[in-house]
């Protein structure tokens, strides 16, 4: 019987359980870098496309389609603040995430507090403000996460 090779496996570290090859991460971390030029301009478009979604609750008015859709953007940022170097941004869309989480309370989410994170992530970028160990990041996570203490989410 022939065996055949597993590439994957000389990859991560030549079958030793939990080895990684550090050329690998190396290697990985180079490509990441390469990247991180365009980490502006992407965490911009997805600001955009929350944005749009915001809009579309406005003149609309919140149904179903359109709250999934403000859903869908902030999950989106929630998961690529960090990775764009914002982990603040990651945070707020957590709490956005939150606050909106429940589709059976979806429809009844306060807009004004919506409307805070989202300005809340808009400020962040525009003012380059990265974590919340920054003094406005960090009193603006405090308060929105009050916020939605209050309002038991």
């Amino acid at each position: 019987m022939i065996q055949p090779s597993n590439a994957l496996r000389l990859k991560v570290g030549g079958g030793r359980l939990g080895a990684i090859d550090p050329a690998a991460i190396a290697k990985a971390e180079a490509a990441l870098k390469s990247l991180s030029g365009n980490f502006t301009q992407w965490l911009n478009d997805e600001i955009t496309k929350l944005e749009a979604a915001r809009q579309a609750v406005r003149v609309e008015g919140p149904d179903v389609a359109n709250m999934e859709s403000l859903y869908l953007r902030a999950h989106d940022l929630k998961g690529l603040g960090a990775t764009y170097g914002f982990p603040l941004i990651t945070r707020i869309a957590g709490l956005l995430c939150r606050l909106i989480d429940d589709k059976a309370k979806r429809l009844e989410a306060p807009m004004g507090l919506v409307d805070a994170h989202i300005d809340a992530i808009k400020a962040a970028v525009r003012d380059d403000i990265k974590t919340d160990d920054h003094p406005v990041g960090k009193i603006l996570v405090q308060e929105l996460e009050s916020r939605i203490r209050e309002l038991g989410a």
